[in-house]
């Protein structure tokens, strides 16, 4: 496998690295976990995070592609994209419409000669009714057109199939959509082994059955999740905002990562 020298990635809260540990003002994340890593490979490593919480496959296209352009460097450039989970959650979700322009997205960045990385998403969540039924359905198809784009451009795929027991709540943060430490660590290990780089292997060790909890428990903990993170959520909607208003990416131009 290729040795890189750059590392470039794009997307949204995800790739900026929430809720992962802070470290100096910012989230780590898995981006710069795996980034840890390939710095060990040469000794001229940068680094380049574009990716901001709460911006739309568009934003991420228009905006960050052609911010990450000048900084790529043919196959020695690898460029990770991750994006369109917002789209998927919106109510006015058109999946014909975010499929086109994902492959829009791939396209223009397989194009530019960088080694590409694409991610499929955990379909399928704990839990019963509408909310779920939908989760998987929009987000298997999401999959489906991942996986026909990456064969169709070159791109490498990192399949979230390959660890299905991902799904497990102990793996998010307490908003029950972000990764938490752990999740960040293991995603960075599942993209480390699909690169052909030195990786931990007990990132894939599932967690041990969680202990039951009681109904009264689970009900408390549902209520207190939408008060914090889902009412403040569907608040921002209807204002038009968005978490990443306002925000800039962690690290714009290449830095130096050792």
């Amino acid at each position: 496998m290729a040795t890189f020298t750059r590392f470039i990635a794009l997307g949204d809260s995800m790739t900026e690295g929430m809720c992962d540990e802070i470290i100096d003002g910012k989230y780590r994340g898995w981006a710069d976990r795996t980034a840890d890593t390939l710095a060990k490979e040469t000794f001229n490593f940068s680094y380049v995070n574009l990716a901001i919480r709460g911006k739309l496959l568009h934003q991420v296209i228009d905006d960050q592609i052609p911010a990450a352009r000048p900084f790529i460097n043919g196959p020695e450039t690898l460029v990770s994209f991750h994006a369109g989970a917002n789209d998927v959650l919106r109510p006015s979700y058109q999946a014909d419409v975010a499929f086109a322009k994902y492959e829009r997205g791939v396209s223009d960045l397989a194009a530019t000669g960088a080694t590409v990385i694409v991610f499929t998403v955990v379909d399928r969540v704990e839990g019963e009714g509408k909310t779920a039924k939908l989760w998987h359905e929009r987000f298997s198809a999401f999959n489906v057109n991942v996986r026909s784009v990456a064969k169709k451009y070159g791109a490498i795929i990192i399949e979230a199939d390959d660890a299905k027991w991902l799904a497990d709540l102990r793996f998010l943060a307490v908003d029950r959509l972000h990764l938490n430490a752990d999740g960040h660590w293991r995603l960075s290990q599942a993209v480390l082994e699909r690169l052909g780089k030195d990786f931990d292997p007990a990132w894939k060790i599932p967690l041990q059955p969680a202990i039951p909890k009681s109904k009264v428990r689970k009900s408390a903990e549902k209520t207190l999740w939408i008060i914090t993170f889902v009412l403040p959520w569907i608040w921002r909607r209807v204002r038009g905002k968005s978490s990443g208003d306002g925000r800039s990416a962690k690290y714009e131009t290449p830095i130096a990562w050792k």
